[in-house]
Formats: structure tokens, sequence, C-alpha cells
């Protein structure tokens, strides 16, 4: 199963927008299974999340860096309501993201997770969601 991190950015949008683990933990086996809205290359995915009663047409947007069965980062988020999609220069930058994201070993991650530049997603039990 695929490991789910959020970065700090990521997280704190995330909480404001009022997400929880549980929706990215769905949208992440989602993508899984290759239901994602857009792959802009680079393991860089577009993937859209309903909240509030929304239709997923009308609500949030996100932007994965993802790997299926291996690790999933999400790194960027939006709301339809602000902008249709990012820039040239958000994707390319979100592609070099990616590239030190999957470059990290083990030690890294849980070193940028203490330093809390990365959170992952634990389930109920208190251990890894895998």
């Amino acid at each position: 199963m695929t490991r789910i991190f959020l970065t700090k950015k990521f997280d704190k949008w995330a909480k404001d927008e009022g997400l929880t683990d549980q929706q990215l933990k769905a949208s992440v086996a989602e993508m899984d299974e290759g239901l994602h809205d857009a792959n802009l290359g680079g393991s860089i995915f577009k993937k859209r999340i309903g909240i509030n009663g929304q239709s997923k047409r009308s609500s949030l947007r996100t932007i994965i860096a993802f790997k299926v069965n291996d690790r999933a980062f999400f790194v960027y988020g939006f709301p339809k309501s602000a902008m249709d999609n990012i820039s040239k220069q958000e994707k390319a930058a979100l592609k070099e993201q990616a590239k030190v994201l999957f470059s990290m070993d083990e030690e890294k991650i849980d070193k940028a997770s203490k330093g809390k530049a990365l959170r992952e997603i634990i389930d109920m039990e208190g251990t890894k969601y895998e």
C-alpha cells in the first residue's frame, strides 16, 4: 500500500479547508486504482476532493506527487473557486519538488517528519498507513 505524507504547507491548508486524513486516504486509495483527474507528468497528479457536501467537480483541487503502491506526497491544494489550474511555472516547480521527495530515503523522511516539514498520515492504531 501507499504511504501518505503531507508537506507542512499543504497540511496547514488542508486543515484550514476542513480536509480530513480520512478524505486524503480515500483519495490515495482511488489513485492506487488509477483514478485521478490529470497526470501532469513527472509523477505529479491533480486529484479533486469534494467537501462539505459539494461534488468533487466544484470543490477542492490537490496536487500529489504519487507513485502507486509506494508513496504519495500531498504538496499543493486550491479551491476550484480560486483558480481552474496551476501555471506552467508552478507545474515545473512541483515536478522538481517531486524529484526531491522521491529521492528521500527512510532516514531523510524520518528527519523531515521530526522537523515537521512532512507529516505522515497514521491509522487509528497509531501505525503508519500502509
